[in-house]
């Protein structure tokens, strides 16, 4: 196992900027994913940290060590890339030694380092076959394997799953953090799909455009998101916005005028803002109630579309003087279907509310799940 740490981590291409000073740490046996959208910086940082990459300004340390001049080879850390780069004329079995053949490792080094590679991930029985003979999400294992046999410090995941259909990526997600705690080495995974994130990290690094967000464990980065960025992009489905003008505030309960003359409640601090103050109203789809039949503050919407899923149902709906359409998620007993007008309400305690740059404005301790003292 490896503790990283990373001082000021910048990385340019040219006149390009796309890592803008990192500051991160990453704790011993940890396993932490890097999440954000396509192009913000963090498949780079990941090469970064493989020395795929050259540190443009800033320090990197491995286990203590600083490591920018270090080649790849040496920094004890093996990488599993997107694709699965497997020799195809090669059995799974000298696939995963290959790396160590190189080396200089014996014949029966490699045997005893395969088979218990294969013993962990499960495919024993696949070691003689040839790669056009494995599923996606054998050849995947393979990949694994080839980076469990040289023993790192460091396991380094660049989105592994996302060439797998749905059924395989839910098994992997499962495979893998069964891998963490069997080998309980440091693991750091980058993936666009925030479920991922959400369910193998032990903490999660957000970023956007080059910088850090905010880190913490997904359930503090779904309670507790630092900004409108994080809060829509943890969560699935994403959390529904709303934009609305403060009104005024009583009792540590903020109102908000939306556009369509509405008025909700949200349990938020607004002592730093003024009457009239541009604000938005954060909503996750489970904790909207969406009704028939108006009651006190609900807001009237239409539903463009109910997708009935068996075991729960989306209502997707429009609310006058929105930008982008609500989602809803709903009991499946709910009777309302497309072409129906929904009332929405809320508890005032679940809303997050946002201050025109998009921070947030918490209130005490509604907000915070159990366990965190912030």
């Amino acid at each position: 196992m490896a503790h990283l740490q990373l001082k000021s981590l910048r990385k340019a291409f040219d006149d390009v900027v796309i890592l803008h000073g990192v500051d991160l740490e990453i704790r011993d046996g940890e396993f932490l994913v890097f999440v954000g959208p396509s192009g913000c910086g963090k498949s780079t940082l990941l090469r970064c940290i493989a020395g795929l990459e050259d540190i443009t300004a800033g320090e990197l340390y491995i286990g203590g060590e600083l490591v920018n001049d270090v080649p790849p080879a040496k920094r004890g850390i093996a990488m599993v890339f997107q694709s699965y780069a497997l020799y195809p004329h090669m059995t799974v079995a000298e696939n995963m030694a290959f790396g160590l053949r190189l080396a200089g490792y014996s014949k029966d080094e490699m045997r005893a380092a395969v088979s218990r590679a294969a013993q962990v991930l499960q495919i024993e029985h696949l070691l003689e076959r040839k790669p056009k003979a494995l599923s996606g999400g054998q050849r995947q294992r393979v990949a694994i394997g080839r980076a469990i046999v040289r023993k790192p410090g460091v396991f380094l995941f660049d989105e592994p799953l996302s060439n797998l259909d749905a059924a395989l990526r839910v098994q992997m997600r499962v495979e893998l953090s069964r891998l963490h705690q069997e080998l309980k080495t440091t693991m750091v995974y980058v993936t666009h799909d925030q479920v991922e994130a959400m369910t193998l990290a032990h903490r999660i690094v957000v970023l956007n455009a080059g910088r850090i967000e905010q880190v913490g464990t997904p359930m503090e980065l779904y309670h507790r998101p630092l900004n409108r960025f994080v809060a829509g992009f943890i969560g699935s489905p994403k959390m529904n916005f709303i934009e609305g003008k403060l009104t005024g505030s009583d009792n540590g309960l903020a109102r908000i005028a939306l556009a369509d003359g509405s008025g909700v409640a949200v349990d938020a601090d607004t002592s730093s803002l003024a009457a009239g103050a541009k604000v938005t109203v954060g909503l996750r789809p489970e904790h909207v109630d969406a009704a028939s039949t108006p009651t006190p503050q609900a807001m009237r919407t239409h539903v463009q579309l109910a997708e009935h899923l068996g075991d729960i149902t989306y209502l997707h709906v429009t609310l006058t003087g929105a930008t982008d359409a609500m989602t809803i998620r709903t009991a499946p007993e709910n009777p309302l279907k497309t072409g129906d007008t929904a009332y929405l309400s809320f508890p005032p305690q679940r809303g997050f509310l946002f201050d025109e740059q998009g921070r947030t404005l918490f209130s005490s301790p509604q907000h915070t799940p159990p366990g965190d003292t912030r």
